[in-house]
Order: C-alpha cells, then structure tokens, then sequence
C-alpha cells in the first residue's frame, strides 16, 4: 500500500511571534517610567492656609523673557533695579512678588532673583498656581 504523501506547508505561522512581540511590548511599557525615575526621595508635604493678599509690588517674567514691574514693562533690568530701589527706600520691611512663566530657564529666574536681591529686596516670595 503505498501513502499518500501530503504537500509541504510552505507558510510561516506567525502567530506565536506576534504573542510574543505583545508580551514584551507590554512589558517594555510598565517597566519603562519605572526606569526614568532614578533616585527616589520623599518630598515635603506642606498644607499652609494661603498667605494674606497685601499691597506687594509683584514682578512678572512672560515666557518671551520680558520683565513687568506692576503692570509696567521694564526695558533693562537698570529700570528694575531703580524701582526695587525706591519701594525698598520707602518700605524697609517690604518684601516683592516674583512671578515667572513655568517654561522660563532656571538661569534667567535667578539671574532675576539675584537682581532684586542685590536691590534690597530682602523677602522674595515666589507666586505658584494653587
């Protein structure tokens, strides 16, 4: 008796493969943000009632670098510098408000801060969405 021999299946079952493809893919997605983290630290919690709104002058840095005094744009930070001053003069206890735009450089804040430190500003409270 002789057998029948059936034709060789030529196909690749890539079923499997793509099993397990999805696996590692999944994988790859949970362990990924686990690895950007780096070092892990335990931040202060701080629940504070909201300081009292006083006549503060507040500076404000937009996020194309310009500087406001008030409402007043400042052109340098000489015109800055010279109305720190005169608050200062008058306030000796007085303190400013530093508003700053989330996409500014830490440099260009600083560079800021420093400033009106320099000018007698001797309290700067920074001002951050609640």
């Amino acid at each position: 008796m002789r057998r029948h021999r059936r034709p060789y299946l030529a196909e690749i079952n890539v079923t499997p493969f793509v099993d397990v493809m999805l696996v590692l893919l999944i994988i790859f997605m949970i362990t990924a943000p686990l690895m950007q983290h780096g070092v892990e630290v335990q931040l202060p919690r701080e629940s504070v009632a909201p300081i009292p709104i006083k006549e503060i002058p507040t500076i404000t840095l937009k996020s194309n670098k310009k500087i406001f005094w008030k409402q007043e744009e400042m052109t340098n930070l000489m015109g800055l510098t010279r109305h720190v001053k005169q608050y200062i003069q008058a306030n000796e206890e007085g303190g400013v408000y530093l508003r700053a735009d989330k996409t500014l450089d830490y440099g260009f804040i600083m560079h800021i801060l420093s400033t009106v430190k320099k000018a007698g500003a001797r309290n700067v409270g920074m001002i951050t969405e609640p």
